[in-house]
């Protein structure tokens, strides 16, 4: 018989972790105003206001270079978010979203080289 007022839940991980190595590591930060992103949305981070943003490759703002990968979607539209990102880990490039800039695979798969994560 269940305990009044417990609940038990089941961790399903997401089919997008690729390896053990790096290992996966989080780190939260700000997500800018005026977005609604999905979770895996690839961020860069604004050199101006140290901000997260959807990275964009063709930005000139330092968005263009990646620094993580969302862990959850979240909806700016209407002010910042303290947000949760994957700053380490190994990752199946299909499974992330990606601006539309990274338009191919090979810039996929080269997007990370500055940072701890690896796309598979």
């Amino acid at each position: 018989m269940p305990i009044a007022g417990k609940t038990t839940e089941t961790y399903t991980p997401g089919n997008y972790i690729a390896g053990s190595t790096p290992e996966i590591a989080t780190e939260s930060g700000t997500l800018v105003s005026g977005q609604n992103l999905a979770d895996r949305a690839v961020l860069g981070r604004i050199d101006a206001s140290k901000k997260l943003t959807l990275c964009n490759p063709g930005a000139s703002d330092g968005s263009q270079t990646p620094v993580g990968i969302l862990v959850h979607a979240t909806n700016a539209t209407s002010g910042d978010k303290t947000i949760q990102f994957y700053k380490a880990g190994c990752f199946f490039a299909d499974a992330l979203v990606w601006h539309a800039g990274f338009d191919s695979t090979a810039k996929k798969l080269s997007a990370f080289d500055r940072a701890a994560i690896s796309i598979r």
